[in-house]
């Protein structure tokens, strides 16, 4: 897994890119990526099938913030990044969310 940041000059947005491999992606047919960013919704976000295996997605996030976030993997199973800058408890589900500062 794997998480890039580039941030853009003219304007105060970061292009994150959240990328899987395909031994990280579980075998996966659909990943979503689903956070503070996309208000939870759990199918707003696919990645996009890589030809090698595995998946990605690039969003705009503004500079200054964080973002909670999982992945969603064929709609089943919920998945954090180890790359991820942090970690947050969340009640709601009981687990820790991952996190991405800008």
């Amino acid at each position: 897994m794997s998480i890039k940041k580039q941030y853009l000059k003219t304007r105060p947005i970061c292009k994150v890119t959240f990328r899987l491999s395909k031994q990280e992606a579980w075998d996966a047919k659909r990943i979503f990526i689903v956070g503070e960013f996309n208000n939870w919704n759990e199918t707003a976000t696919p990645m996009k099938p890589l030809k090698k295996g595995g998946f990605a997605v690039t969003l705009a996030l503004k500079k200054g913030w964080e973002y909670q976030f999982r992945y969603f993997v064929d709609r089943i199973i919920w998945g954090n990044d180890p790359q991820a800058d942090k970690y947050v408890y969340c009640s709601y589900g009981n687990c820790h969310n991952s996190v991405v500062s800008i």
